[in-house]
């Protein structure tokens, strides 16, 4: 026989033809936490995006739109300045799907039942085929809250940008079926510091309406409908509406630079922006804009800890899903007590982080109640500091445990470690977020009595969290060089929110590996250092896909 005909012995099937939502205990078991009386409801929307999203097509078309990166072309064949973004069509099969599951702005206006928190294990369950049209479904969602300072402009564009339809090309976004959003905050000389943008916007005669010149030098998915971006006017930064294309149908003065050539998120268009007389409509107060676009930053930021808890949850099922399948050294991997370490270790990391991005997005169902606003202010911030920093660690721990095999781009796991540092940078890097945890703390008293709220919610439940939140405290009454401490603060504190999330809802297996890791300190800061005494097999077993 040719030998290249022969059938592979002891190679793992790929990971296809699984739900992703159904197999994931961890992620059901945070939709059940959170949705209560609705759960069963809940889960039963998740059915469709689950189902698919497991799937050799949607793994397939995941692959080739990574690979295929989006091309601009700046001008027609005639050298009209046109500034378009052409995708493979798999970047429009994953956007259409992502679209008609209502992963963008459609919980704001959805009737259903807990319609954030559905749609959070939506896409912890759907974006880590392929990350990078996570991000205009997320600015899409983003741009809703933003929108609502001004009402006319919220009346104008939610029902758009909350349609389930996906209608790509540059048009009269009033003509459309469905429009995606996106931002443009960042300059060259400022970056986060958003203070210093000297983008300038000049009022016309016309009421509230703007011209803009100046640049962006950071701006994704420059193909969208709208963008809202800040500007300097006479009282200060302000935020603005800028449509790529006019109400009568002609193309807004904005030209793309060019394309970013990124480590990853490489499906995913990033661009830099030129406003040479770009029409726009001011949203909100000059001088306010900061204000106003913070809620879309809260936002982004929410789907930072999403996209990170799905990549883990993505490495997780493809490590334990390898292990049980591969035999080394006399007996499966899944067998191996080292092996069932960095397994069960992988998955209470990544359980940990579940929970707590599903705590988040059910927050949000209740805008109004000033428990939940006050835990968005400081849990935000500090989720989006800790779980996405541990993302890229967490990832290649993975990517290890299917050896060389995890190495090559077949595997998938590629992709997801090249995308694995990207929102711990989006939305403001690890020491914005550490010093936002501060400024919290010192700025609104509310913020830190409801991180006590919930990690007292289980105080006397085990003596190591109670511990820990006993060191947070001690640390805050020391002022001194706060601002050096910030991140081991702000992980501190992280560390403890997710404990007594674990404790309240989780697997005791999950939850005393937890506490004894990662609250008691008895692990060695490397994946596979669990302490004796857990139930590593019990927890590598419950983390594995069920095909």
């Amino acid at each position: 026989m040719d030998p290249l005909q022969r059938a592979p012995q002891n190679q793992a099937a790929p990971l296809t033809g699984y739900h992703t939502v159904r197999s994931d205990a961890a992620l059901v078991g945070a939709v059940r936490a959170f949705a209560g009386d609705d759960a069963e409801t809940v889960l039963t929307s998740l059915d469709p995006v689950g189902a698919l999203a497991g799937t050799a097509e949607a793994r397939e078309h995941g692959m080739l739109a990574n690979r295929n990166e989006p091309v601009h072309h700046p001008v027609d064949r005639y050298g009209n300045r046109v500034d378009e973004i052409v995708f493979h069509p798999s970047w429009h099969w994953m956007m259409q799907r992502g679209v008609e599951f209502g992963l963008h702005a459609t919980p704001w206006v959805s009737e259903e039942p807990k319609p954030h928190l559905r749609r959070a294990a939506a896409y912890v369950a759907w974006t880590h085929n392929e990350p990078g049209h996570g991000c205009p479904l997320t600015m899409t969602y983003a741009a809703v809250p933003a929108l609502r300072a001004d009402d006319a402009q919220a009346k104008q564009w939610t029902p758009l940008l909350a349609a389930t339809e996906y209608d790509f090309g540059l048009r009269n976004p009033a003509e459309k079926t469905g429009i995606l959003a996106g931002m443009g905050m960042t300059e060259k000389q400022g970056g986060s510091d958003v203070r210093t943008n000297v983008t300038t916007a000049t009022p016309t005669d016309a009421e509230g309406e703007y011209v803009l010149h100046g640049h962006k030098w950071f701006t994704s998915a420059p193909m969208n409908d709208l963008f809202l971006v800040l500007a300097q006017t006479a009282g200060g930064v302000t935020c603005f509406v800028v449509p790529r294309v006019l109400p009568d149908g002609t193309r807004n003065p904005l030209q793309v630079v060019r394309l970013k050539d990124k480590l990853g998120n490489r499906s995913n268009a990033s661009s830099e922006l030129e406003f040479d007389g770009t029409w726009a409509v001011r949203l909100g107060d000059e001088g306010r804009g900061i204000r106003t676009i913070i809620e879309m930053v809260a936002s982004t930021r929410l789907d930072c800890v999403l996209g990170s808890s799905a990549l883990m949850r993505r490495s997780v099922a493809e490590a334990t899903w390898h292990a049980s399948q591969r035999s080394a050294f006399g007996g499966l991997l899944s067998e191996k007590p080292a092996m069932q370490n960095v397994l069960a270790d992988l998955a209470v990391e990544s359980e940990a982080a579940t929970l707590l991005a599903l705590r988040l997005a059910s927050s949000v169902e209740h805008p109004d109640d000033e428990h939940e606003k006050a835990l968005r202010r400081i849990a935000l911030p500090i989720a989006k500091f800790w779980v996405c920093k541990r993302t890229p660690f967490h990832v290649a721990e993975a990517l290890e445990v299917l050896g060389g095999n995890g190495y090559v781009e077949e595997s998938g796991m590629p992709l997801l470690f090249r995308e694995s540092p990207l929102n711990s940078i989006w939305e403001g890097s690890g020491n914005v977020n550490a010093l936002d945890v501060l400024r919290a703390l010192q700025r609104e008293p509310e913020a830190l009595d409801a991180w006590l709220t919930e990690v007292g919610s289980v105080r006397g439940e085990d003596a190591r969290l109670d511990a820990a939140v006993h060191d947070v405290l001690t640390g805050l009454s020391d002022l001194s060089e706060m601002e050096f401490r910030a991140r081991r603060l702000a992980g501190q504190m992280a560390v403890a929110l997710q404990a007594s999330l674990l404790i309240r809802y989780s697997d005791p297996a999950v939850t005393d590996a937890f506490l004894a890791s990662r609250v008691a300190g008895d692990w060695a800061g490397t994946f596979g250092t669990l302490p004796r005494g857990v139930d590593a097999a019990g927890i590598a077993r419950r983390a594995t896909p069920t095909v």
